[in-house]
């Protein structure tokens, strides 16, 4: 491992976050940036920024964006914020906010 960026307590469920993160799992960085650039879901922005750290941390140790691969990508399911709301008949039903942390490990390929 190369360089590793984690996103805690983003305000989305860890299940439309993986649908993006396998996507690029396994992809080389060019590529993997490529395909998250023309992605049209909401969720993008969040795995974006914490993708871009990774590829920061990267540079700072001297490897450029051509060297590197996803080794490891992974949405956690964080803190639930349990919320209310009036329901019928007096009752109050749950509402589930979910949270994630987005783990991103990137690595060099091997030619």
């Amino acid at each position: 491992m190369i360089a590793r960026a984690k996103g805690r307590y983003l305000r989305v469920s860890p299940t439309k976050v993986r649908q993006i993160l396998d996507l690029i799992r396994g992809k080389q960085v060019p590529v993997a940036q490529t395909i998250l650039a023309h992605l049209n879901k909401p969720t993008k922005e969040k795995i974006v920024k914490v993708f871009d750290a990774a590829v920061a941390s990267a540079k700072l140790k001297g490897v450029t964006e051509d060297q590197l691969f996803v080794s490891k990508i992974t949405a956690d399911q964080g803190p639930v914020w349990k919320r209310f709301h009036a329901a019928t008949f007096g009752r109050a039903t749950q509402i589930l906010k979910k949270t994630t942390h987005i783990t991103v490990e990137l690595d060099l390929k091997v030619k």
